[in-house]
């Protein structure tokens, strides 16, 4: 059977890398159009980020997109960074911003009060307007100092409960066995042969 083809709608490189290895060998990945302009992501939910992205490159393209949004949801913050964790600190914030943020918002907070989950929503676009969706989501805590070399964003922080106690930035590319993105992204690949639900929005 011959294997769909996949625009990435991602302009983060970190998430290209781990998007193109969850789908090698279930779909022919082509890159991102690198003259597209960076999407505004200014919707109130996880999918309405994913398809914000996977609509313009759709669209630009004229091919199936795939696109992802995930969240960092912080019991003790209240559900927050959630949909802005990648711009916790600010509109212009990297990695270590928003980490730095992370972590003295929780300044003081015991162990046991820093549960916390991981949650993706994973939306393939089609030419269309049909599209696929899927959600994958990891609990955990967040770490009260950071550990790890590894992954990208909150990962030296984030501790999922089905692993031994590690990171995600101590583990590699075996977390991706649990983690929300791969478990996205494998919930979507089983639908690939279903038929396209029609666009409610």
């Amino acid at each position: 059977m011959e294997r769909p083809r996949l625009v990435l709608a991602s302009a983060n490189p970190d998430k290209v890398a781990e998007m193109e290895l969850l789908l090698k060998g279930v779909a022919e990945v082509l890159p991102r159009p690198p003259d597209l302009p960076d999407v505004v992501e200014d919707g109130d939910t996880l999918e309405a980020n994913a398809r914000l992205k996977a609509v313009a490159v759709c669209s630009a393209t004229g091919l199936a997109a795939i696109a992802d949004d995930t969240g960092l949801f912080v019991d003790a913050l209240g559900g927050h960074p959630g949909v802005r964790s990648a711009r916790f600190a600010g509109e212009d914030a990297d990695y270590a911003d928003n980490l730095a943020k992370l972590m003295a918002d929780l300044d003081g907070v015991v162990p046991a009060k820093r549960t916390a989950r991981f949650r993706t929503v994973a939306l393939v676009r089609y030419p269309d307007g049909r599209e696929l969706v899927a959600t994958g989501t990891v609990e955990g805590r967040i770490a009260e100092t950071p550990s790890g070399e590894r992954g990208f964003g909150y990962d030296p922080v984030f501790i999922p409960v089905e692993g031994d106690g590690a990171t995600f930035a101590e583990m590699g590319d075996d977390k991706h066995s649990y983690s929300h993105r791969g478990r996205a992204l494998r919930a979507l690949v089983s639908m690939l042969d279903s038929p396209p639900v029609p666009d409610a929005g």
